[in-house]
C-alpha cells in the first residue's frame, strides 16, 4: 500500500470501526485526512475499491493479532491487554458482522475467524478448564463471541470492562457445567 493511501485507510477505518459503514462519506473523510475529495478519487478511484482496501488492511491487522495471541498464556493479563491494543480491530469485525448478510462480506468473517479464534480459543480453553468436546468448545465459543460483539462499543473496550466481562462468561460456564 502507497505512503499516501494510509492515512486515508487508518481514517475510514476508524470511522468505519466507531461509526459504521453506512456512515463512511468521502467528503468527511477529507476533512479527516486534511486533503481535497479529489485526493481521494485520484487513490482510490471510488468507495468501493476503498471499502476494499480497508478489508485487506483489516485482515492485516487480524493477523497480528492473533501473532500476538498465539504468544499470551492467559486471558488476564495479557489477552486483555492485546483487546485493548486492537480495540478498533475489533470494533471493525463487529461492524463486518452487521453487513454480514454479504457473501463476500461472510467469507472475509470467515477467514478472519480462521486465524484470530484458534489461538484465543486454546487459551481460553485453559483459562475455563473443562473437558469438552472439540463441537462443544466451537459452540461455546461461538455463543460467546457473538454475545461478546453485541457487547462492544468504543467506550468499553477497556481493561475493566473486559476483565468483568470474562469472568462472568467463565462463571457462566462453570454453572451451565456444574462446575
Amino acid at each position: 500500500m502507497s505512503e499516501s493511501r494510509i492515512p486515508w485507510i487508518q481514517a475510514g477505518y476508524q470511522m468505519a470501526a466507531i461509526d459504521g459503514f453506512e456512515k463512511l462519506k468521502i467528503e468527511k473523510l477529507a476533512k479527516l485526512v486534511g486533503k481535497p475529495k479529489s485526493s481521494f478519487y485520484y487513490l482510490f478511484v471510488d468507495l468501493e475499491n476503498f471499502v476494499q482496501q480497508m478489508y485487506e488492511f483489516h485482515f492485516q491487522n487480524c493477523q497480528l493479532l492473533a501473532e500476538k495471541e498465539k504468544n499470551a498464556s492467559s486471558v488476564d493479563p495479557e489477552l486483555v491487554a492485546i483487546l485493548v491494543e486492537h480495540r478498533i480491530d475489533l470494533l471493525f469485525n463487529k461492524q463486518l458482522r452487521v453487513i454480514r448478510m454479504n457473501p463476500k462480506i461472510q467469507s472475509l468473517i470467515e477467514q478472519i475467524d480462521s486465524i484470530v479464534l484458534i489461538p484465543f480459543l486454546n487459551i481460553w480453553k485453559q483459562e475455563i478448564q473443562l473437558n469438552l468436546t472439540d463441537l462443544q468448545w466451537h459452540n461455546l465459543f461461538s455463543l460467546a463471541l457473538e454475545n461478546f460483539y453485541l457487547q462492544i462499543h468504543f467506550d468499553n473496550i477497556n481493561e475493566i470492562w473486559l476483565r468483568g466481562y470474562f469472568s462472568k462468561l467463565k462463571t457462566t460456564i462453570h454453572g451451565i457445567a456444574g462446575v
